[in-house]
């Protein structure tokens, strides 16, 4: 029988998230509890995929803001692809793929991105995605550089990171209570204000409405010095992974070395809840062009490597 495809509502959204839950390589990032946080700012392409009236696998995903000929998954997510619990696979995903193509050829779009999940969060090995892209041709259009460490392995800290945990250690509490989240998020917007000119992916109501809907997935880790926070960390965790999604800290927090003892208390706190892996997020400007070397040393100086994000584009015409 062949995949039956039904575009995304409302009504569905516990079957969604129920299946998110026990999908292997899905996180919350995937949820409809999550993705409902950006509202009506995009429209929604969003598939389920059945195969004899049983429900295989889900792709969230909605038009490009910028080029409506475009579908994303997703573009209000740091990556998408095909969920499933390990039924989609070999020829089945090959299905899946001309299953989808053809639907939003039919629908009018040209052009389909596809944000490739990183190895490190699956549970289960779930690359069958990216054999169906080679297969219809889909091309490389960007790749983002991440680094992670692999928790199952002994750490290797730098000398100079060390030396950061020492003196950092002399100093600073760390504190992971959530109520200090207001004082996190100025130092945050403070951080990138200085550095980048830049704002906060998520503004403040929107990662407190996200923390109080997911308080086991979305953690800070703070550093404290004479009773006020100097830097910090934004965790977005899933069952595999601790990944950082905000880094910073303040004048005062850098000349402390704070983020050393940060981190380094945080990577042993993931390790002893189970984690196996720490990403500390990706290095790059200017759509992966640009890396920023000083950036992606202070990370890999903690004993991580590398991890692409890629990103491939399937022409639909």
């Amino acid at each position: 029988m062949a995949i039956k495809i039904v575009p995304y509502e409302p009504k569905y959204q516990e079957v969604w998230d129920l299946f998110c839950y026990s999908a292997q390589n899905a996180t919350f990032l995937h949820s409809r509890k999550f993705i409902n946080y950006h509202g009506d700012r995009f429209k929604d392409e969003s598939l389920l995929f059945y195969k004899e009236n049983k429900l295989l696998g889900l792709l969230p995903a909605a038009q490009s803001l910028t080029k409506p000929d475009q579908v994303i998954s997703h573009p209000g997510i740091t990556y998408g692809g095909v969920i499933h619990e390990g039924g989609i696979t070999g020829e089945v995903m090959l299905e899946v793929f001309s299953a989808l193509i053809k639907h939003y050829k039919t629908k009018g779009y040209s052009l389909f991105q596809y944000k490739a999940i990183p190895f490190i969060y699956p549970m289960k090995p779930s690359q069958d995605d990216l054999y169906a892209l080679f297969r219809f041709r889909a091309l490389i259009r960007r790749c983002d550089l991440s680094c992670a460490l692999d928790l199952s392995r002994p750490k290797s800290l730098s000398n100079r990171r060390m030396r950061g945990v020492k003196k950092a250690s002399r100093s600073i509490v760390i504190s992971g209570d959530p109520s200090l989240l207001p004082n996190l998020y100025k130092v945050i917007q403070g951080n990138l204000d200085r550095k980048y000119g830049a704002l906060p992916v998520h503004s403040f109501l929107e990662l407190t409405e996200l923390t109080q809907k997911f308080p086991n997935e979305i953690q800070l880790r703070c550093a404290i010095f004479e009773n006020k926070v100097e830097a910090g960390v934004i965790f977005f965790n899933s069952k595999n992974v601790w990944h950082a999604q905000y880094i910073a800290a303040s004048k005062v927090g850098y000349q402390l070395s704070a983020l050393d003892a940060v981190f380094d208390a945080s990577m042993e706190e993931a390790r002893s809840l189970g984690a196996r892996y720490f990403d500390f997020g990706t290095s790059n400007e200017d759509q992966g062009i640009t890396l920023n070397s000083g950036l992606y040393t202070f990370k890999s100086e903690f004993g991580g490597s590398g991890v692409s994000h890629e990103f491939y584009e399937l022409n639909l015409t």
